[in-house]
């Protein structure tokens, strides 16, 4: 087994280490915040009444994701998020969340909006998927 490097005096290569690990932080005393993702698809009256799509309910076939943080005594100038294709990072003074997607995301295509009577961070974010006979477009 041999390990092809940039740098013969790496210990490991940038492939070996995954996305998002650059943020976890085991010491950082911040609590989690409560949060929820659920999954958004776009359908017509050719999907609802026909099925001529072959789109189902199932997760593969939705373009969203959208994550519900709840944030209590939170101000929106608070809030530092940085979304990469695999991981959304949330920080206030009181909370953090580091969160590894179940879907890559297109980060440049994202939507977050605060809903300050709830306490709510919503984010949207859409799903990068590869063609196939589901997702064509």
């Amino acid at each position: 087994f041999q390990v092809k490097s940039e740098n013969k005096k790496s210990i490991w290569n940038t492939e070996e280490v995954s996305e998002g690990s650059e943020f976890d932080d085991t010491w950082d005393p911040r609590e989690k915040p409560e949060y929820e993702i659920s999954f958004k698809q776009h359908v017509g009256t050719e999907d609802v009444f026909f099925g001529m799509t072959g789109k189902d309910p199932s997760t593969a076939c939705c373009e969203d994701i959208v994550i519900k943080i709840k944030l209590p005594e939170t101000k929106y100038s608070d809030i530092t998020l940085d979304i990469q294709e695999k991981v959304l990072d949330l920080r206030t003074p009181k909370k953090k969340l580091l969160l590894h997607l179940p879907y890559p995301v297109n980060s440049k295509e994202g939507r977050a909006r605060f809903l300050s009577e709830e306490e709510i961070l919503e984010v949207t974010l859409r799903i990068s998927r590869k063609l196939d006979f589901i997702n064509f477009s």
